[in-house]
């Protein structure tokens, strides 16, 4: 009996997926359990494993393809073991492993069974000039992926310099400005910019500005940070206290830890806080579940622990579901100033922005203090601008009182 190889439930705000590689071929045995499939989202890619034992029958959507959920990517014809698999496909030379022919097996792929890659990814690594075996492999399980072959194959395309950008004809003229490179974007780049664009559509988004001054956090963080960092192996950061701040800062004024459903407000009395992480493949919001019930130095290990798996590239939807409010650091790259915009179905965005010493004026004297810019963009829809500007002040005090934060905990 054939079963269905379907589309999972991808999550809280993905509706859809691009069919990245399969793992497998048409004819292979897999086993119940086992990957079949990557799927690429905007936040993650996520494997499609076999819900049966069998062997892989058809294919029916193939690599670049745009699902949703419940869709037939293809069908397992059950078996009761491996036994009953027919034989493996003819070998072919790689060049002519294309969508929908027959391909090498890996068993059968003596030269290249050092290197996981589907046949797919080894012919647009042979159009790009690139060799798999120096190819960094980020897939599950050590397998190359279609982003890795392009990225080291923008790595051949600098050095190379071509005269011609392949897209061009050969004849064509160059470029007033020079040469140029037409590089395609991935899925994930694709599907931020479509979300960030209807998010500035569907929401009546605007933005709200203050300044802080950082002396006192700089000061308790000085105090605290070699204890913190001996009793619980962290380094204490200014987002711990951003985070209590917000955190706080919502229970006063909850519309702002809320989404629009319909014609209703959704308040969530849970406080998740994501917190925007720049990772290679594009910006990631991973989140810091139930912030309110973390001590600084859990927020801290939080935080560095999601990084590290966004780095990685093996972030979990678990770890990017469930946010009620985001927290974006422009900051750590230089930023003075943005106009942050919302994160999906949120309702307010706090961004934070580079420390920079400043002559303020303090109790009638002029005194160099550490400052920093915030930005607030909120949906104008539930929340009045008087509650955005007053959830921004709250922030703003808690930080140049620190002690406050304490108390919150």
């Amino acid at each position: 009996m054939a079963v269905d190889v379907v589309v999972p439930q991808l999550g809280e705000s993905l509706v859809e997926a691009t069919v990245g590689s399969w793992l497998k071929k048409v004819g292979d045995p897999v086993a119940a359990g086992e990957p079949l499939l990557e799927l690429e989202t905007d936040k993650v890619n996520l494997e499609v494993a076999a819900t049966t034992a069998g062997v892989l029958a058809d294919i029916t959507a193939e690599p670049g393809a745009t699902v949703t959920p419940g869709d037939i990517l293809g069908h397992v014809e059950e078996r009761a073991g491996t036994g009953e698999a027919p034989a493996a496909p003819v070998a072919a030379p790689p060049a002519a492993a294309v969508a929908g022919e027959s391909t090498p097996s890996v068993a059968e792929e003596a030269p290249a069974a050092a290197v996981r890659a589907t046949p797919a990814v080894r012919k647009l690594a042979e159009e790009r000039g690139v060799s798999l075996e120096a190819v960094a492999a980020t897939g599950a399980g050590g397998r190359v992926r279609r982003e890795d072959v392009e990225r080291a194959g923008q790595a051949v395309a600098v050095t190379e310099a071509p005269a011609v950008p392949r897209s061009e004809p050969a004849a064509a003229p160059a470029p007033a400005g020079g040469r140029v490179e037409r590089v395609r974007m991935s899925r994930r780049r694709i599907t931020i910019a479509r979300r960030l664009v209807e998010t500035k559509q569907n929401a009546a988004m605007l933005t709200t500005f203050n300044e802080v001054d950082m002396t006192a956090a700089m000061a308790l963080r000085s105090r605290w940070r070699a204890a913190i960092q001996e009793r619980h192996g962290v380094r204490l950061g200014f987002m711990s206290f951003f985070t209590k701040a917000v955190v706080a800062a919502l229970k006063q004024f909850p519309q702002l830890n809320a989404e629009i459903d319909g014609d209703d407000m959704v308040l969530k009395q849970y406080y998740n806080i994501g917190i925007a992480v720049a990772a290679e493949g594009g910006l990631v919001v991973p989140v810091v579940r139930d912030a309110d019930r973390l001590a600084f130095y859990e927020i801290e290990a939080e935080i560095a622990r999601l990084a590290e798996k966004a780095r990685k590239n093996a972030l979990e939807l678990s770890d990017l579901q469930g946010g009620t409010f985001t927290i974006t650091n422009g900051g750590v790259f230089g930023s003075m100033f943005s106009t942050p915009i919302l994160n999906g179905r949120e309702v307010a965005i706090l961004g934070m922005h580079t420390i920079q010493e400043r002559p303020m004026a303090v109790k009638g004297e002029v005194q160099i203090r550490p400052m920093m810019y915030l930005a607030l963009s909120y949906d104008h829809r539930i929340v009045d601008g008087s509650e955005a500007v007053r959830f921004l002040v709250t922030v703003k005090q808690l930080v140049e009182e620190p002690e406050q934060l304490l108390l919150e905990g």
